[in-house]
């Protein structure tokens, strides 16, 4: 399946299309960069199907939409596992992070969706749209939920220094639970590493790095969950367990300090052991591709099962947050 993008010129291929113009529109929307970047965590099961899982580092309140969409049938009208509905959840979203001032280094996160569960608008997002662009071809839909759907996460999170950066190690830990499934979570890695910092006890110090370290930081994790079936996806068609690792790339003027960039362009790719099973209870493995626009105001990201050429169909996301305390500034000042 593909993002939401615009056809390129040229035999361009369609996850080498989409990548530019998801690049073109952040370039656009970061024309707008006036003060910090806002930051956002995703609600679940945005993380299993591409959506970027790190922790936040720093507070925040921001409140928005996350689609997510996932089919049972590919597009070749076979069925993807044991599935048997499609569902396009409609999340209203809330996320809050918080730093805890008595424990230094730690961080909490709350963050719900909810709402109701339809076809639209991720039935013509994924085919009327992505897919005609993409000249792939439709997904079917048979039986298909319509309920009203809510998810939780809760999460805590220990942050280090490392190669001396602050905050550019974690460990956390956390629980999502709702009408969809249940999973408590450990996941552990590195966030927005300096490139330099990174790769000068490799390469030595040099100028070229000292220029890449000003604009380029790298974030990795590994995550391990254990799968509880819920209202919408049961114990028969979950996986026992999940395996997840992501790697990413951000770019953003970065400069010499600490300070938060105006604007930042990440790109993710996510391998999951797979949220879901086959008939005969095999989990099945996906790769997904996601982007990330953080600007002042807000986040736009969004994901994709097109690595790896796994995209067959069935999953697709998106999410617009906002930033509420700087909303919230901007329409009280005078």
């Amino acid at each position: 399946m593909g993002a939401m993008n615009h056809a390129g010129c040229g035999p361009v291929s369609g996850p080498v299309k989409w990548i530019l113009v998801q690049a073109a529109c952040a370039a656009l929307a970061a024309i707008a960069g006036l003060c910090p970047a806002a930051r956002a965590e995703s609600v679940a099961p945005g993380v299993h199907w591409g959506a970027i899982g790190y922790p936040d580092q720093e507070r925040t309140l921001l409140a928005g939409l996350t689609l997510n969409r996932f089919t049972q049938f590919a597009q070749d009208g076979k069925r993807f596992g044991a599935v048997e509905e499609s569902a396009g959840f409609n999340f209203a979203t809330v996320t809050w992070t918080e730093r805890v001032s008595r424990f230094p280094g730690w961080s909490t996160n709350l963050t719900l969706g909810i709402g109701p569960t339809y076809p639209e608008p991720t039935r013509s997002l994924q085919n009327g749209f992505a897919h005609h662009l993409l000249d792939n071809a439709s997904v079917p839909i048979g039986q298909r939920r319509e309920e009203t759907d809510f998810m939780v996460n809760g999460s805590v999170s220990r942050w280090f220094s490392l190669l001396g950066q602050r905050d550019a190690l974690f460990a956390s830990a956390g629980v999502a639970s709702g009408s969809l499934y249940h999973e408590p979570f450990v996941r552990a890695g590195l966030r927005r590493l300096s490139a330099g910092q990174l790769l000068e006890p490799l390469l030595g110090s040099s100028r070229v790095l000292e220029g890449l370290s000003r604009y380029v930081r790298f974030s990795g994790m590994g995550q391990y969950g254990r799968l509880f079936g819920g209202s919408a996806y049961g114990e028969r068609v979950l996986a026992r367990q999940s395996f997840l690792g992501q790697v990413s790339v951000s770019i953003a003027a970065y400069g010499d300090g600490a300070a938060v960039p105006d604007w930042e362009l990440e790109f993710a790719a996510t391998m999951d052991s797979g949220m879901f099973t086959t008939s005969d209870g095999r989990a099945i493995e996906r790769q997904f591709g996601s982007i990330a626009l953080r600007f002042p105001y807000g986040v736009v990201e969004t994901w994709n099962d097109w690595l790896g050429g796994t995209d067959s169909g069935p999953t697709y996301g998106v999410q617009v947050m906002f930033d509420l305390g700087r909303l919230a500034a901007l329409a009280t000042s005078p």
